[in-house]
C-alpha cells in the first residue's frame, strides 16, 4: 500500500500531524498499536503559553473547545500546576484559592478519585472542604468487578444518569460555593459537563483520577473521527516492526499485522512515544528506537537514569531521540532525508519545542510544514 506520508503512533503528535497533512490533500496512513500517552492526558497542553490559532481551528473542526486562560489547574493530588491553555472543562484559576468553601463528592465505590488529598490541598490553601459520597444503583453492576470501577467505565454510565447525579449534588449542597467532582463526564457526550455546571447553584471543578484519562480518551475519539472523515487511513491496533532504507531514505515499513505487504510512503514519521507506548525501549546497558534505530541521547550511567526521590523528575523521561533542525532523525549521526521524529519520544533533546503536549503539538505541526514545503517545491 502506497501513501504520500505513513505515520507510526496513534497519539497527539500523530493524530495533529496525520490531520494537518490530510487537510491538504496529503493521503495518509497512520499505525497505532491503541495505547498512547492520550490515555493519561491531563486536558491541559503544558508548555504552550499562548492559543495559537492553527491549533485552536484544527481541534474546533473535530469538535474539541478549548480555552486560553493563564494560571494554575488543579491536580488529582490536590496541587497546583501553571497552565494557559486547556480543553473547555478542565478549570484554569488565577490563583489556588479558587472558593471559600468546597463540597468534594465522590461515587460509592470508587477509589481511583483521592478526595481526602484533594481536602488536605486545598485546605492548604486556605478553603474549607466537605467530602461526601453519592450511592448510584446504576453503579452497582460495576463495583461487582474492580476491572470495571475504572474512569471510562464509570464514564459510559454517567453519561446516561448525569441528572440524577446533579439532583444527589444539590441535596448534598449547603453554603459551599464550589463542588469538586470526579472527571469522569462528557466521554461520548460533550454537552454533560456543561450541563452538571448549569445544573448546580455553585461553581463546579472537576478534578483528575487515575487513568485512563477520560478528557483523554475523548480527544483521541474525536481527533481519530475528524482524521478519517478528512480520507485518512487509521490502522488501529497494529505495530510497525522493521523499515526498508536504501541510502539514508525510508521506502517502506513491515507491521505485524500486514504480514508480507509493506506501508510504502515518501515520507514517515515516527510519533511512537516514549518508554510507555515503547517507542524507546531499554535494557541494563543501554536505550534504543526498534524501528529505525535511531540515535538516542541518553546518560551512559545507568544509575544516573533515575532519582531515588520517587516524586522528583526523573532523568530518563528526558531522554529522546537525536534529530537535526526539521526534525529528520539521525541514525550514525546522519539525518534520513524522509523521516520526521515528533512528540514525545524526542524527550527533552529538541527544549525549545516545548514538553508534553505542547511538545506534540509544536513538533507535529513542524514536521507537517516541512513534508508540505517539500511537496510543494517538487509541484
Amino acid at each position: 500500500m502506497k501513501f504520500d506520508t505513513v505515520i507510526i503512533g496513534g497519539g497527539l503528535a500523530g493524530l495533529v500531524a496525520g490531520i494537518s497533512l490530510q487537510r491538504e490533500g496529503r493521503g495518509t496512513a497512520i499505525v497505532s498499536t491503541g495505547q498512547n500517552a492520550l490515555h493519561f492526558f491531563s486536558g491541559t497542553f503544558e508548555s504552550l503559553t499562548e492559543a495559537p490559532q492553527r491549533m485552536t481551528d484544527l481541534f474546533g473542526e473535530a469538535g474539541i473547545r478549548l480555552h486560553y486562560r493563564p494560571g494554575v489547574r488543579l491536580m488529582p493530588m490536590g496541587t497546583f500546576r501553571e497552565s494557559a491553555l486547556s480543553l473547555e472543562d478542565v478549570d484554569l484559576f488565577p490563583s489556588p484559592e479558587f472558593a471559600r468553601k468546597v463540597l468534594i463528592v465522590n461515587f460509592m465505590g470508587y477509589h481511583d478519585f483521592f478526595s481526602s488529598f484533594l481536602a488536605e490541598g486545598l485546605e492548604k490553601q486556605g478553603m474549607q472542604c466537605r467530602i461526601r459520597l453519592i450511592n448510584l444503583p446504576e453503579m452497582d453492576k460495576l463495583e461487582q468487578s474492580p476491572s470495571e470501577m475504572r474512569s471510562v467505565q464509570i464514564a459510559r454510565t454517567m453519561d446516561r444518569i448525569w441528572e440524577k447525579v446533579v439532583q444527589e449534588v444539590r441535596v448534598l449542597l449547603k453554603d459551599e460555593d464550589a463542588v469538586l467532582l470526579p472527571q469522569v463526564f462528557g466521554l461520548q457526550d460533550t454537552a454533560v459537563p456543561g450541563r452538571i455546571r448549569q445544573g448546580i447553584p455553585a461553581r463546579v471543578v472537576f478534578a483528575g483520577t487515575l487513568p485512563p484519562s477520560v478528557p483523554g480518551i475523548r480527544t483521541q475519539m474525536l481527533l481519530k473521527r475528524r482524521y478519517e472523515v478528512l480520507g485518512g487511513t487509521y490502522l488501529m491496533g497494529d505495530e510497525a516492526l522493521n523499515a526498508h532504507v536504501h541510502e539514508g531514505v525510508v521506502h517502506s515499513i513491515v507491521t505485524k499485522n500486514l504480514d508480507n505487504h509493506y506501508l510504502e510512503a515518501d515520507h514517515f514519521i515516527l510519533a511512537s512515544g516514549g518508554f510507555f507506548s515503547k517507542g524507546l525501549r531499554s535494557n541494563p546497558f543501554n536505550i534504543t528506537e526498534p524501528v529505525f534505530g535511531l540515535d538516542v541521547e541518553y546518560n551512559q550511567d545507568r544509575n544516573a537514569w533515575y532519582d531515588k526521590a520517587f516524586s522528583a523528575d526523573q532523568p530518563y523521561m528526558q531522554y529522546g531521540v537525536k534529530t537535526d533542525e526539521t526534525l529528520h532523525g539521525l541514525s550514525d549521526g546522519k539525518p534520513f532525508k524522509n523521516l520526521y521524529a515528533i512528540g514525545s519520544i524526542l524527550g527533552g533533546t529538541r527544549p525549545e519545542l516545548g514538553s508534553g503536549a505542547g511538545l506534540a503539538v509544536r513538533s507535529a505541526f513542524a514536521a507537517a510544514d516541512v513534508i508540505l514545503s517539500e511537496a510543494k517545491n517538487l509541484e
